[in-house]
C-alpha cells in the first residue's frame, strides 16, 4: 500500500466504522473456535487494528513488511507480553492465522496460501478476508495496491488440497447496494475517493454504519450471505 494509506489506517483504525465492525465480526467467528491460549499469527497486520482482539485468544505474532508500520507496531505493543512483532515466520508453528484483507495485495496468492499451510500446526485454522467482485475494482483498489478482487468460487479454488472450508460467506451485505453504487458512480466520473472512504465520518453516520455492518456477526453464525462487498473464509488445515 501507499505510505499515505498506512498513515490513514493508523489514525482511523480505532474509530472508523469499517475497522471496528470488521473486528467484531472476526471476534465472533474466532470465539466459536475455542482458541484460548493459542499461538496466533496476524499476517500483514498493517496498522495492527486486529492485534488486541486476537490477543484475547492467546499469544500473537505480528508480521508486517512496511517499515513505518512495523516501527509503529513495535512502539505500540512493546510492553505486551503476549504480543510480538516478528521478522521471520517459523513453519508449522501456529494454531491460527489471520490474513485480513491481505492476499489481494500479493501477486502470487496461491503461493502464499501454500506458505500459510506450512505455518500452521496440524488441524490449525486460518481466517481470510478479501474484497469481492472484480467489477467493483476501482481507484481505491489501485491506491491500496490490490492485484484483484475475488468471488467465493475463485477463492475456494486457491485452497484446494490444502484446507477444508468451515465457513464461507460474503459480508458487508446490508451496505452492499449503497457502497457498490457509490463505487461505480465515482469510477464512471473518474474520481479518486480513497481518502474520503478511509477517513472516519461524523459521529452519527459513523455509529450508524458501524451498527449496520457489525449486525452481520449474528447472522453469520447461522447463514452465509449471497453477496457482499467482501468475503470471509474460515478453513482448517487438512
Amino acid at each position: 500500500m501507499e505510505q499515505e494509506v498506512y498513515n490513514r489506517h493508523i489514525k482511523n483504525q480505532n474509530s472508523h466504522w469499517w475497522f471496528s465492525a470488521r473486528r467484531e465480526i472476526i471476534f465472533h467467528l474466532l470465539d466459536s473456535l475455542k482458541l484460548k491460549r493459542s499461538k496466533i499469527l496476524d499476517f500483514g497486520s498493517g496498522s495492527g487494528t486486529n492485534v488486541n482482539m486476537l490477543a484475547k485468544f492467546g499469544n500473537v505474532d505480528i508480521f508486517e513488511t512496511n517499515l513505518k508500520a512495523k516501527r509503529y507496531l513495535k512502539k505500540t505493543f512493546h510492553n505486551k507480553k503476549n504480543i510480538q512483532v516478528v521478522q521471520k515466520i517459523q513453519k508449522k508453528k501456529y494454531d491460527f492465522i489471520l490474513a485480513a484483507d491481505v492476499i489481494e495485495h500479493i501477486k502470487d496468492d496461491k503461493k502464499i496460501l501454500k506458505q500459510f499451510y506450512e505455518y500452521l500446526k496440524k488441524d490449525g485454522h486460518i481466517l481470510i478476508t478479501v474484497p469481492a467482485y472484480q467489477f467493483l475494482f476501482s481507484s481505491k483498489d489501485k491506491a491500496l495496491k490490490h492485484y484483484r478482487r475475488y468471488t467465493k468460487s475463485n477463492l475456494v479454488k486457491l485452497l484446494k488440497n490444502l484446507f477444508c472450508v468451515k465457513k464461507l460467506s460474503y459480508f458487508n451485505f446490508f451496505l452492499f447496494v449503497p457502497i457498490s453504487l457509490s463505487i461505480l458512480i465515482l469510477r464512471f466520473r473518474k474520481k479518486a475517493f480513497i481518502k474520503y472512504a478511509e477517513t472516519t465520518p461524523n459521529i452519527i453516520m459513523n455509529k450508524f454504519l458501524r451498527y449496520v455492518f457489525a449486525l452481520e456477526k449474528y447472522f453469520l453464525k447461522i447463514i452465509s450471505f449471497p453477496f457482499g462487498i467482501s468475503i470471509l473464509l474460515l478453513a482448517q488445515k487438512k
